[in-house]
């Protein structure tokens, strides 16, 4: 190898971009990081204010990644979850689903971490990772793929190398379309709008799916009182939601709210993101693998975006890790279809399905409603079935990767 070769170029350098440097660093890998945004702007607590459910999975990669204990004074269990329909200012009906974590074990549902303390902890954890180089900030201009190698073409004019590129540079990968892979896709015409309350009352631990008929409104418990939203709102009104002054975005929250928590107060500023669903045709390539959103851009309704890209990046580096030992190429299409078959089918059923929870509660037909609410109500009163839907929610699946599993190495 060369002076300035790598083993592994990751292209983005979001949450999943930096977990997967992780992941990989910990299977003996040098890796590059490569991201077009600047540290201080990553860093800033301005750039993104989304809070993640981490699943128990996802928890368990944390802790074994030296991740986990940088956030763990800022997060929020998730002890219950209530999902209920309504409509704008009529209240829930009273047909909800309740589901209680001490009927599938000990461990909460999952814990809401802000997005900006877990950004900051994966910063510092890479940055005293001495197998990873972090590059901030560059664009990946090109890269072309050869025999043993990559070649990574950077906007300052220069060249790096490396045995496998890796491309978490979000939906519609540019790295993945420029390699060839296709995706399948659709706008929902919703707009995702994200903020923060403070509340009289506390949470308790509770995470309320409140489906509205133009999209769901989650609150999500956060430390002290405070609650994340996920508002999903049609586009069009989302915008006229986003351009309202203070004190009338905070009434049309408080209209969704309800007074269960007392009086609310929106703190700090508000975002909105676009929805829409992305799903890669294929997920490998000679010498290139996707990973998160790259390969699977998905509805936020059951917020499990960012676990199904943490499981992506430890099944990666598993797969990387076995093939190394036995003494394959790392960057050789057999090995890497091993990774795609593994979380393809997995990626893809969870997005289609959180694509049927949208349709099925995106709206006001008066029959559909009926049968949602008697669905929910079914679901509530058979055990079993309730608990399959609840160890989903907290990520208690089969097939998960080694550094997914608690006790495990």
């Amino acid at each position: 190898m060369k002076k300035n070769d790598t083993d592994i170029a990751i292209i983005g350098g979001g949450l999943n971009g930096a977990a997967s440097a992780l992941a990989l660093a910990r299977e003996g890998f040098s890796v590059a990081l490569f991201d077009a945004a600047p540290l201080e702007t990553r860093a800033d607590e301005g750039f993104d204010g989304r809070a993640t459910a981490i699943a128990a999975g996802s928890r368990a990669m944390l802790r074994k990644l030296g991740v986990w204990s940088r956030v763990e004074d800022t997060i929020e269990p998730i002890s219950d979850i209530v999902v209920s329909d309504g409509r704008v200012s009529e209240g829930a009906s009273p047909l909800f689903l309740h589901f209680d974590h001490t009927e599938v074990g000990d461990e909460p549902f999952g814990t809401l971490v802000e997005n900006r303390f877990l950004r900051r902890a994966l910063y510092d954890a890479v940055a005293e990772e001495s197998a990873i180089e972090h590059v901030a900030p560059v664009k990946v201009e090109r890269v072309a793929y050869g025999t043993g190698w990559t070649t990574l073409h950077l906007d300052d004019g220069s060249e790096r190398r490396a045995r496998l590129a890796v491309a978490c540079d979000g939906r519609r990968s540019r790295t993945a379309r420029d390699a060839g892979v296709k995706y399948t896709g659709w706008d929902y015409g919703q707009t995702g709008i994200v903020c923060t309350v403070e509340h009289e009352k506390p949470h308790q631990g509770v995470a309320h799916e409140y489906f509205l008929p133009s999209g769901p409104f989650a609150i999500l418990p956060l430390k002290d009182n405070r609650s994340s939203l996920v508002w999903t709102e049609r586009a069009d009104l989302a915008k006229a939601a986003m351009g309202l002054e203070d004190a009338a975005f905070e009434a049309e929250v408080a209209r969704r709210f309800g007074a269960f928590l007392g009086e609310v107060t929106v703190t700090g500023p508000r975002w909105s993101y676009p929805i829409s669903l992305s799903l890669a045709h294929e997920y490998v390539k000679p010498r290139l693998a996707l990973v998160g959103d790259a390969a699977h851009g998905v509805h936020p309704i059951a917020g499990q975006g960012l676990n199904l890209g943490f499981k992506d990046s430890a099944a990666l580096a598993e797969v990387l890790g076995e093939a190394v030992r036995r003494g394959e190429d790392i960057g050789d299409l057999n090995v890497l279809r091993r990774y795609e078959r593994w979380r393809r089918f997995d990626n893809t059923a969870m997005a289609l399905g959180m694509d049927a929870l949208n349709r099925l509660f995106s709206n006001d037909l008066a029959p559909v409603r009926l049968a949602r609410d008697i669905g929910i109500a079914a679901v509530g009163r058979i055990g079993p079935l309730r608990r399959i839907f609840m160890r989903q929610a907290a990520g208690m699946t089969p097939g998960l990767p080694t550094m997914m599993q608690e006790g495990r190495r």
